[in-house]
């Protein structure tokens, strides 16, 4: 009996706690409980006074499929009315020369769009590279000249202007920090040359790291499975606010038809690179001024079985340092002897770079992108690396990236 008490006195002081008794009049004395005498068996155990309870919410109404699908194509035609006069279909020519010295006139096409109000249009680098003269046809048709203000090889972005007046409004960049997989988007561009065609798709994935024309790689960009085929390249990938996410770039395509991937350049790189194309006419990259060998668990085996001495599994190996480069100044070193593998000799010894600033570094992929994407020329990153076996970590200061 005294255990049922007990419980009974546990569970009406646990109720009370949990603020489903009534509070204590004002009148009332202190709440702290005083032990009663033990109740008889006839008594009844403390009955709980329970705080009503919210009233149940409605049931929504059904989903109206026909509204819904009414709305979006409604919000689609709106986008597209608004964004399609500031997308420029964009014509580059080049005359080339035959064996004989004969002149071949050659054609490209792509897209761009209006970057503001002073005729500055955005496009890839890839659509007005080596072109001799450019053309910017406008929705209405009309045709003007074009000059190349500034160009990145490395993102794969450029600047071209043309002088008119009455210009388009330009389109607005979106925060692409702020994406989400599975978001709608929308391309307009000019494949194959078919003017104003407007495509739609989602967000496939984010964060991709796609190469760029020299080679390089462009981190941060975004994989569509909105129709991309060539004459979309350098037209807007836009949200559904009107809002420019990323500049269309490439396909992954083995007929140079679209295939189900595409991708663009995210419009928080357009944002970093594209004042400084129309203020200097190129983009300033940082650089530490190192060539580098990928360590892989599988790579860092043979290195050592050959008798190269490799502290760490994954990383990026120094192999030669740039004299006067961030690197030499900042006391880093490269390697210092070679082994022979077959019939190459491969260099080893150097400081093996795993992160900068703690973000982990697994390949000069990794290091490519992570200076192109969170750093600045001036800025000074903390580079960890391994030296014979014993971590440390170095302040460089980054320098702008020499021309090849």
């Amino acid at each position: 009996m005294k255990k049922l008490y007990l419980f009974g006195l546990i569970l009406v002081l646990s109720i009370a706690l949990a603020g489903c008794l009534p509070a204590w009049p004002r009148w009332a004395p202190s709440p702290t409980p005083t032990i009663a005498p033990a109740p008889t068996a006839t008594a009844a155990p403390p009955q709980p006074v329970l705080a009503p309870t919210a009233p149940a919410q409605q049931a929504k109404a059904p989903l109206n499929v026909e509204e819904s699908v009414s709305a979006l194509e409604a919000l689609v035609e709106g986008v597209y009315n608004s964004a399609a006069p500031a997308v420029v279909n964009i014509t580059s020519r080049t005359v080339l020369y035959t064996y004989f010295n004969q002149p071949v006139p050659q054609e490209g096409t792509g897209s761009g769009f209006f970057y503001d109000r002073e005729g500055h249009i955005v496009t890839n680098y890839h659509v007005v590279a080596d072109a001799q003269s450019l053309t910017v046809t406008l929705k209405e048709g009309q045709v003007y000249p074009a000059t190349l203000v500034g160009a990145d090889p490395s993102t794969d972005l450029a600047v071209i202007k043309i002088e008119a007046t009455d210009l388009p409004d330009p389109l607005p960049l979106a925060d692409s920090a702020q994406l989400r997989v599975g978001q709608f988007v929308l391309a307009i561009g000019n494949p194959f040359g078919l003017e104003q065609t407007l495509t739609m798709g989602v967000i496939s994935a984010l964060g991709r790291e796609i190469e760029s024309p020299d080679g390089r790689f462009i981190g941060e960009a975004i994989q569509t499975d909105a129709a991309i085929n060539p004459g979309n390249s350098g037209g807007p990938l836009l949200d559904l606010q009107g809002r420019v996410i990323g500049v269309n770039s490439q396909i992954i395509s083995t007929s140079q038809s679209f295939a189900g991937i595409g991708f663009a350049v995210s419009s928080n790189t357009v944002r970093r690179v594209v004042p400084q194309l129309i203020a200097h006419g190129r983009y300033p990259h940082p650089w530490l001024g190192v060539r580098l060998l990928d360590i892989t668990p599988e790579r860092a085996e043979v290195l050592k079985r050959y008798g190269a001495s490799v502290p760490v599994d994954q990383g990026v190996m120094i192999i030669e340092i740039v004299p006067g480069s961030p690197a030499d100044k900042a006391g880093l070193r490269g390697a210092d002897r070679t082994v022979t593998i077959g019939n190459s000799r491969i260099p080893v010894g150097g400081d093996i770079i795993v992160a900068m600033d703690g973000k982990p570094i697994r390949s000069t992929q990794d290091l490519t992108v992570q200076l192109d994407t969170a750093y600045q020329v001036g800025d000074t990153v903390t580079v960890t690396i391994n030296r014979q076996g014993q971590e440390m970590q170095v302040p460089v200061t980054l320098a702008e990236r020499q021309p090849q």
